[in-house]
């Protein structure tokens, strides 16, 4: 995990506070989750498209296997930046969302990145998220189960 400094801009002043740090998955974590996930992929004998994030839901490392759909590129990645910027499984937010009394539409967050779809889930160290996993491309509980087995890496 690496640290990130945050310096907000001192423009001939000096900065009375101290820098805000941010820790966030690095890349040889995000390699290691996707490992993971492809391996059990390829146990079943299946193929997705697996992306993994940092604190601010931005991509760090993307593997989309032979035969996984184009489409769930995009998907993925839009459930890891979800579980990174919400801070929870994009299944709960969509569950939130279709719920027949206080359900919403999506479109209100104001990002067409938001989506409800699980198979995004975050990382989190010391209660704070410092990445997210998202993984498309088969049906929403295997999404889901294989963002988790990714999860077990980091949490090993």
């Amino acid at each position: 995990m690496i640290a990130r400094g945050v310096e907000p801009p001192a423009v001939g002043r000096k900065m009375e506070k101290d820098m805000i740090e941010k820790k966030s998955l690095d890349h040889s974590e995000a390699q290691r989750i996707i490992q993971a996930i492809e391996s059990e992929l390829l146990l079943r004998k299946k193929a997705a498209v697996i992306a993994v994030a940092d604190n601010q839901g931005e991509l760090i490392a993307l593997l989309r296997m032979d035969w996984a759909s184009i489409s769930s590129i995009v998907i993925a990645m839009n459930k890891a930046w979800t579980a990174a910027r919400e801070g929870k499984p994009t299944y709960e937010l969509g569950q939130a969302a279709r719920d027949q009394k206080t359900g919403f539409d999506m479109g209100y967050y104001g990002d067409r990145r938001y989506v409800g779809w699980g198979g995004g889930i975050p990382v989190f160290s010391e209660n704070k998220v410092v990445g997210s996993i998202g993984v498309s491309g088969l049906n929403e509980q295997e999404d889901i189960e294989l963002a988790k087995k990714g999860l077990e890496v980091i949490n090993k």
